[in-house]
């Protein structure tokens, strides 16, 4: 199935969180790449109502609210903003008339893709994570189509038709080359190249842990270590920096920024990638091929950044140290170990590789097409 000019007009909907919404947009633009039109549903209070129209992406906005895991007065008023919100998804879908709608999870999603089962539309839900979230997973019984990241959440879903598809990475990490971007980084091809970071907003618990690793590394000339704080924790990190005695002008191989722009050279590049286990720093890792240690978010959903981790541990290419057990001697440990044995880390990165996904965007779209005009 070639996709080109396929004349779809779809409707994403996904919002609360950047691991509903990135997903959401990268189908909007397959969409649109392949010849279709598209309008994004979100909440205009969510971060999808900032990013996705500053992307250029058709959008309308709905109303919807989260509802609290236990009984409260919150979610009597969720309830209410949220069948509001599928009478306005209602008149949404009339407007623009899809053919099909795609939901990639967030309470946002509930609405439209109720909407859209009642206008008798076709209709599809991508999950992220090993563990659905519970959105998804009431939606799976209602759905025509279900597309998820990893294999362990098959089981999850028993109604329709459900495909493991894996996550769209960003087409700048699908088009990534090591030796470039080790040469855009100015490193040496025997370097140990060691990348750290606990997303935008940063990680606690890792920044905490790399103070000691880079004060046991700092001035190793064979190795090179960049720390990613996140903008809210690189003041924090920087005091404690200072309260420890730690001058990284000392330190020529330690570089420590709140957040850097070029993460595809970055990854590509490194040996070694210390990181959370959301969905989507796995599926970069994987579609690169680079070996991890993993510290899962302890306060996620169902504890799916566990679960996430867990697939790449039993495949071999990755290495998880819950973020109760985490500390600074633990995963300087684990930096040694896998930095000394070179053949052992090349087969973890082989075996990142071979769960890869880089076609995953195109496997959603022909998915979609599958649903709309009934092609397999």
């Amino acid at each position: 199935m070639t996709g080109q000019n396929s004349g779809l007009r779809v409707v994403v909907s996904g919002g609360g969180t950047g691991g509903h919404i990135y997903p959401a947009l990268a189908i909007a633009r397959g969409v649109v790449a392949r010849g279709g039109e598209v309008l994004y549903i979100g909440t205009a209070t969510g971060m999808e109502g900032d990013i996705v129209p500053r992307a250029g992406v058709p959008f309308a906005a709905v109303g919807s609210a989260g509802l609290s895991r236990s009984w409260s007065v919150h979610n009597v008023a969720a309830l209410g903003r949220a069948g509001w919100g599928v009478v306005q998804a209602h008149a949404a879908l009339r407007r623009f008339r899809p053919s099909v709608v795609a939901g990639t999870g967030g309470y946002v999603s509930a609405p439209v893709v109720l909407a859209a089962c009642a206008l008798r539309l076709p209709t599809l839900i991508h999950e992220q994570n090993a563990i659905p979230g519970l959105t998804n997973r009431w939606l799976g019984r209602l759905v025509d189509g279900v597309a998820v990241t990893f294999p362990a959440a098959l089981p999850y879903f028993r109604h329709g038709r459900v495909k493991c598809t894996g996550l769209p990475v960003r087409p700048d990490i699908l088009v990534a080359d090591r030796v470039a971007a080790r040469r855009n980084l100015g490193l040496d091809d025997e370097a140990f190249f060691l990348l750290s970071f606990g997303g935008s907003r940063g990680a606690k618990s890792l920044n905490q842990s790399m103070v000691e690793v880079i004060r046991a590394l700092g001035g190793q000339p064979d190795l090179h270590l960049l720390h990613l704080t996140g903008q809210a924790g690189q003041a924090a990190f920087q005091a404690e920096l200072d309260r420890r005695g730690i001058n990284l002008a000392n330190y020529g191989n330690v570089k420590v920024d709140a957040y850097r722009d070029q993460m595809a050279d970055l990854l590509a590049a490194a040996d070694l990638v210390i990181a959370r286990a959301g969905a989507a720093s796995i599926a970069e890792l994987t579609v690169l091929g680079r070996p991890g240690i993993l510290i899962p978010y302890p306060y996620a959903a169902g504890d799916h950044q566990v679960a996430n981790a867990g697939e790449l541990v039993a495949a071999g290419a990755a290495r998880m140290i819950l973020d109760r057990d985490l500390s600074g001697d633990r995963l300087l440990e684990s930096i040694e170990e896998l930095r000394r044995d070179r053949p052992l880390l090349g087969r973890m990165g082989r075996s990142a590789g071979e769960l890869g996904r880089p076609r995953a965007l195109d496997d959603i779209l022909d998915f979609l097409e599958e649903l709309t005009f009934g092609r397999s």
